[in-house]
């Protein structure tokens, strides 16, 4: 016989709970500032241009703007200039203290252009040595030169790093104060004076660091809300080209459809017209009848999917250009004086040139009415050899004089040019000398001739 062992399930390790949320908060907090402050705090990260966009440089002449963007770091230079003068003259020692203190103070700065994080350490490490080898008591831990260095540095670094960076700068450099007050003061208490400046320091500090760190979280809020614009904007005239070109579809669906019924209806009665037709004729004429009720599906199943819910297929005919008197004498009694022109002979075109020059024209003119009330417009038609033009055009509004046009920033212009493009025409739009604007289209029609002109 086998002996057979039962064992009881363990219950989990200790070591497996879940951790407090104190710790876990902790824990990031120190991830956060190992990756902030030492992990690759030399990495190279220079000092970008100033852009030529900002709307104080680019009222600047064109030589003046060219030399802009060297600004910020011409800025940071004179910075550096500033603090070797305040650390040569401040800190105290002879003429080796002098350059010494000098020359680190010159360095944080100017390090600041190529690898900020760094430039903070360096700044910290200019000011221990100022400590050391300076003879100025007046002021501990910070000496003149060393209180200058350390607020352009942290200032800089600020501009150009996260908040975050400038809050864990603030605590270290705090930190280091306390440390300095509470070990290293003795040395300075046995020449009888000194005077201690970390509560103005970090006072100072924190209203500077502030102030940089508001100005960033607004400059951040505005490039993320300008980014978030321009997506909505391309995804608005995305949705705006897409609803145009279903309403064409729509349109044109309707057009072909009546068209491939007429076929259907007669290819089946043509052979009653005919006494005694053959049956080769009699098949074609079935042949013709079954491919275009077969087309006719096809057509209304692949282009049915663009009709919305709420879609209903008109009951009379797509409008063409015969129709267009009714169209002027309505937006006639809109208010708008509009007059038509027509030039050269008239002839009935292919019916999805009508239907685009009929809305082209409808929309033309319902731009006139929202962007010129009050404004004179013309409508002029013109049947060259080769296709269709149109011109329409509208004066200035008396009515509205200190607001600028606004014609083509809704979705009229976008719906003519697909219609333009559709029919692969050509379209001009623009403002006139007058003040007013101006439309123009050519509808090239295939299969004109010269006689039709």
């Amino acid at each position: 016989m086998t002996e057979t062992t039962h064992t009881q399930p363990r219950p989990p390790r200790r070591d497996a709970k879940e951790r407090s949320p104190e710790f876990r908060l902790a824990v990031n907090a120190l991830n956060g500032l190992w990756q902030d402050m030492f992990h690759d705090a030399f990495a190279y990260r220079p000092l970008p241009r100033r852009r030529l966009d900002g709307p104080f440089v680019r009222k600047l002449p064109l030589r003046l703007r060219e030399r802009a963007v060297w600004a910020p770091h011409a800025a940071v230079i004179l910075g550096a200039l500033i603090a070797m003068y305040a650390s040569t003259e401040g800190n105290g020692g002879g003429d080796l203290t002098h350059l010494i203190t000098g020359v680190l103070s010159l360095t944080a700065v100017l390090l600041t252009l190529v690898r900020p994080v760094g430039a903070f350490w360096a700044s910290m490490g200019a000011t221990l040595i100022g400590s050391v080898i300076g003879s100025d008591f007046n002021d501990w831990p910070w000496f003149p030169g060393a209180f200058v260095t350390h607020v352009i540095v942290l200032t800089v670094v600020a501009l150009r790093t996260r908040p975050r960076i400038a809050a864990w700068m603030w605590g270290i450099t705090a930190l280091y104060s306390l440390l300095a007050e509470t070990f290293f003061s003795s040395r300075y208490l046995d020449y009888g004076y000194y005077s201690a400046n970390t509560g103005p320091m970090l006072t100072f500090l924190a209203f500077i660091l502030l102030s940089v760190s508001v100005l960033q979280i607004r400059r951040t809020a505005q490039r993320e809300v300008t980014a978030q614009q321009t997506v909505t904007e391309h995804e608005r005239s995305k949705r705006t080209l897409l609803e145009e070109r279903t309403t064409i579809a729509r349109e044109l669906h309707d057009v072909v459809a009546h068209h491939m019924s007429v076929v259907a209806i007669q290819a089946e009665a043509a052979p009653y017209r005919v006494e005694n037709p053959p049956p080769e004729l009699e098949q074609a004429f079935a042949t013709i009848r079954e491919n275009a009720v077969a087309a006719l599906t096809e057509l209304r199943r692949v282009l049915g999917v663009v009709r919305a819910e709420d879609y209903e297929a008109p009951d009379a005919p797509q409008p063409t250009l015969a129709d267009l008197d009714g169209l002027l004498a309505n937006v006639r009694e809109a208010g708008l004086t509009v007059e038509k022109a027509v030039t050269g002979a008239v002839r009935e075109l292919p019916q999805g040139v009508e239907l685009s020059a009929y809305r082209i024209v409808q929309e033309a003119l319902s731009n006139t009415l929202r962007h010129a009330p009050g404004a004179a417009a013309r409508v002029e038609i013109g049947y060259v050899l080769g296709g269709l033009g149109l011109r329409i055009v509208n004066g200035p509004s008396p009515e509205v004089t200190l607001v600028k046009s606004t014609h083509g920033a809704g979705h009229g212009i976008t719906g003519m040019r697909e219609r333009v493009t559709m029919l692969n025409g050509e379209m001009t739009t623009g403002e006139t000398e007058d003040g007013g604007y101006e439309v123009t289209v050519f509808l090239p029609v295939a299969g004109a001739s010269e006689d039709d002109a």
